[in-house]
Parts: C-alpha cells; structure tokens; sequence
C-alpha cells in the first residue's frame, strides 16, 4: 500500500472533520428551527360520532371471579380442571389451573373460550354445525369441543369461559356455564 504525504493526510483529515460538522450542524439547526409539531386533533369520543363504537369489556375483577367460580364448581364435583377467559377479541384475560389438572388443560380451555367467544355460542352447539361445515375445526386457536361458555351482554358477546380437564365435555362447559352466572350476581 503507498504511504500519502503529510499534506495529502492533514487535508483529507480536515475534509472529513468538516463534513462531520456540517452534518451536525446542519442537523441541529434543521431542528432547532423547525416548529413543534402540533398536537394531533383530539377525536371527539362521543356517541354522536359516527368513526367510534362503544364496546363493553370483562375487568380482570370480574374475569377472575368467573374463573374462581369455576374451579370451585369443578372442586365440588371432585373435578380437576383449567379455565380461561377471554375477552370479545380472543384475548386471554385470566388462566387458572387447578390442582391436579392435565399439563393439555391450560391451553385447551384458552381455545375453548376462544371459539365460544367468536361464535358467540356454547362449543357443545359449534360441535354440531361441523357436521355441516368439517372444515371450520382447521380455524387457528379453536377447539370445537364441548366445555366453551359465551359471556353475552344484550345478547353480543363480550368474554367466552373455557374449561377443559374432566371426563366430559359436557362437564368443562356445564363448569363454565358457573363462572358464565357468577358473572350475573
């Protein structure tokens, strides 16, 4: 490699220094002499706006309470099970699993509740239209399955309760429908 000259050197040096500090400048001043930005416009929350919808959502209070009431339903009956709620989305708000319950439990109860909320029906009733319709049990993140509970305000759903460990589906959902009336006290 050729060796440049001390001249060559100190004038690439400074070539260098003063476009770094032109950059800087240039960028410190570009943004020292832009305006704030302005706020962006407040959105008129209120029923007469016509771009927002309302919706009701479970607290965690009262997910919790729902779950709670369902393990105990299944401890009364001598169960071991997982119970989930999700919210109107499909998002999981609380996941319990009870003592004993299987290590499946947990995320099968998350999928129960899942399809119950989407459907806005109990799983045991979405078993039967896959009579009609085989393939809706190859949606992701359901279970058709019994043990699936819609909670429903005005008949819309706002939460699904899945339960999944005993022997029945019918006992996982009759488990939900618990947590499902919790919810109404």
């Amino acid at each position: 490699m050729k060796k440049l000259s001390l001249r060559t050197r100190v004038v690439t040096g400074a070539v260098v220094v003063a476009a770094l500090g032109a950059g800087t400048f240039g960028a410190m001043s570009a943004s020292a002499s832009s305006p704030a930005a302005a706020p962006a416009a407040a959105v008129k929350a209120d029923k007469s706006n016509r771009n927002l919808q309302q919706t009701t959502h479970l607290t965690v209070a009262a997910a919790t309470k729902a779950a709670q009431a369902t393990l105990d339903a299944a401890k009364k009956e001598n169960q071991r099970i997982s119970v989930a709620v999700v919210d109107r989305n499909g998002n999981t708000i609380v996941t319990l699993r009870g003592d004993g319950a299987g290590p499946q439990s947990p995320e099968s109860a998350v999928k129960k509740a899942y399809t119950a909320v989407s459907w806005n029906a109990p799983t045991s009733e979405l078993v039967k239209r896959l009579e009609q319709a085989p393939n809706l049990k190859d949606i992701p993140g359901t279970l058709f399955l019994g043990g699936g509970a819609p909670v429903q305000v005005k008949g819309a759903p706002v939460a699904g309760i899945g339960v999944a460990g005993a022997p029945s589906g019918d006992l996982d959902e009759k488990f939900a429908q618990a947590g499902v009336a919790a919810l109404a006290r």
